[in-house]
């Protein structure tokens, strides 16, 4: 049985709960606004310096080097004629004066005067040149050329007579004009001399099998035997892309002489001296070759 609520008593009604505030961090947001506009400005300028930049990594930088050529053909020329007329004299007084005055097309007023005393009024010898070897024609500065050469004289004195040879050096000047003249007296000089460099020396290495050589041997062998004096037309039968001229001289072939035979490329390689008499000269001519041959119908040179 429920008893009535008396009128003063107070009806209970439950709490309520308090809402918990929930910051929402939203677009609005300055600070995130800020963010994505700094973003995308990034994004953006990548890309556009990805397209703009210069790829470093496929810039090659090249010195290009002009070669310098210089025609020498004038310095020789004038130098060749200046040796013959510099050491040739004669024992009379009139022929040094015409030597006098030859060299005045050569050298400098200075070197004219230094070189007056060369050859003496009372020289006892005559001098004629036999030979002249210039050596080497360097450009030293722009327009300023050193020339070395040897020059053999035929000293005559009274009935007797020598051979004698010696190696100077001169420097020429060249103007624009393209006029020459020597500027430094001949200096006694040194003249190239044998070098020893020795070539390696080529030897068989096997890759050639017996039968292959003696079918290549016994091709050169017919080849030398008519190549003297076989014509353009002839030679296409043994010879591609010009690789050996006709030369039409009157050769007997004797013999090769130590024949090497290397494969390389599907190309047979050969190092062989042809041993040939001159008919003319009576003497033996040796011919060194290195020839690239292949196989088509049959062997064929071709380089």
């Amino acid at each position: 049985m429920k008893l009535p609520f008396s009128k003063k008593e107070k009806q209970v009604k439950p709490k309520k709960e308090k809402k918990v505030k929930v910051r929402t961090v939203g677009k609005r947001k300055k600070s995130v606004l800020f963010l994505w506009i700094l973003l995308i400005s990034s994004l953006a300028f990548g890309i556009y310096k990805n397209f703009t930049a210069i790829d470093q990594h496929t810039v090659h930088e090249r010195e290009v080097v002009e070669n310098h050529i210089v025609d020498t053909a004038a310095i020789e020329s004038f130098a060749r004629n200046f040796v013959k007329d510099y050491y040739t004299w004669e024992n009379e007084a009139e022929a040094l004066e015409e030597r006098i005055e030859k060299l005045t097309d050569y050298l400098t007023e200075e070197l004219q005067t230094l070189n007056t005393d060369m050859v003496r009024d009372d020289i006892p010898t005559s001098s004629t040149v036999q030979n002249i070897n210039i050596w080497s024609i360097a450009e030293e500065t722009e327009n300023t050329f050193l020339v070395v050469y040897s020059v053999q004289q035929k000293i005559t004195e009274e009935k007797d007579s020598t051979l004698t040879s010696a190696t100077y050096r001169i420097v020429l000047h060249q103007d624009e004009q393209g006029n020459v003249v020597i500027i430094q007296n001949p200096t006694l000089w040194d003249k190239p001399k044998k070098s020893h460099f020795t070539p390696d020396q080529v030897e068989s290495d096997g890759t050639v099998e017996s039968d292959t050589a003696e079918e290549i041997t016994l091709f050169l062998e017919t080849f030398f035997a008519s190549y003297p004096t076989a014509t353009e037309q002839e030679l296409a039968y043994y010879v591609k892309n010009n690789a050996l001229p006709p030369i039409e001289k009157d050769y007997t072939f004797s013999e090769l002489v130590n024949p090497v035979f290397q494969e390389q490329d599907n190309q047979i390689k050969v190092w062989v001296t042809v041993k040939y008499l001159d008919e003319e000269t009576k003497a033996i001519q040796l011919s060194q070759y290195e020839l690239t041959l292949e196989k088509d119908i049959n062997w064929i040179i071709v380089e």
